[in-house]
């Protein structure tokens, strides 16, 4: 009885620094982010995440994402190289531009914008933009992005009385808003994001929204959601491959003919 029992522990002893590989590499943290200072829960729930979501792989092999945020604005998004459209459906202001140097081109009013500090500010709205909307739709794969402390906060039931697990993402110098604070509920089923809260300031006690993530559909090998209750990201595609003139050209494109 006692040679069987330590065998069983060095079978566990031999498989758990495997597992713990695995777990380390299937999702590896973003340089940056606080893993001292977060949860080991937390961190293994975003894995969790990161895995309902279609992985770690599929993730870092999506080349291009394109989605129209709450009918305000169209964006052309190419992970791989920080190329960015960003079409305002309002007017016709467009701006194509890299997130990674802040170089962009601008058009409105009928022409191209000539004037560099009014460019400069422009590209800078664009980004801004694309921070904001990237994050409304792509936020369950950034929970181990750089300048994120992520804590688990415990169980609780969505508005639409789903149990979940509970995260909590504060920030250190990132984004264009880093005093902000979110809750995220991650549903105990299906590991997906089904909730979140936005807090203006970390030390707020109400959040500014709560609001659901709903309708998952999957794209290539991701999945995204487009509800958010009473506001939608619509017209979500994922493409292997656009054209150069997408994020060159100020035509507008039709996206239908990829």
């Amino acid at each position: 009885m006692r040679n069987r029992f330590l065998l069983i522990v060095a079978l566990l002893l031999s498989v758990s620094p495997l597992l713990a590989q695995r777990s380390k590499s299937d999702n590896p943290a973003a340089p940056g982010f606080d893993m001292a200072g977060s949860d080991p829960r937390a961190v293994q729930i975003a894995d969790e995440v990161m895995r309902a979501m279609g992985g770690r792989k599929a993730w870092d092999q999506t080349h291009f994402i394109a989605w129209t945020f709450f009918g305000n604005r169209r964006l052309v998004w190419d992970k791989w190289t920080g190329n960015v459209r960003v079409d305002n459906l309002k007017n016709d202001q467009t701006v194509v531009l890299n997130i990674n140097n802040d170089q962009g081109r601008v058009y409105r009013n009928g022409k191209e914008e000539i004037n560099a500090d009014s460019v400069a500010k422009y590209v800078k709205a664009a980004k801004g933009a694309w921070i904001n909307d990237s994050y409304w739709l792509v936020m369950p794969f950034k929970l181990k992005d750089s300048g994120v402390t992520l804590k688990y906060i415990g169980t609780d039931s969505t508005e639409a009385k789903q149990p979940a697990d509970v995260l909590q993402l504060t920030f250190k110098g990132v984004g264009n808003t880093p005093d902000n604070k979110y809750k995220v509920w991650v549903d105990k089923t299906t590991r997906l994001v089904s909730q979140w809260a936005y807090y203006p300031k970390f030390t707020d006690e109400k959040p500014g929204f709560i609001l659901p993530w709903t309708d998952y559909q999957t794209y290539g090998g991701i999945k995204l959601s487009g509800k958010r209750g009473p506001r939608e990201l619509s017209d979500i595609r994922v493409f292997t491959g656009l054209p150069g003139e997408v994020f060159t050209s100020f035509e507008r494109p039709d996206l239908n003919r990829y």
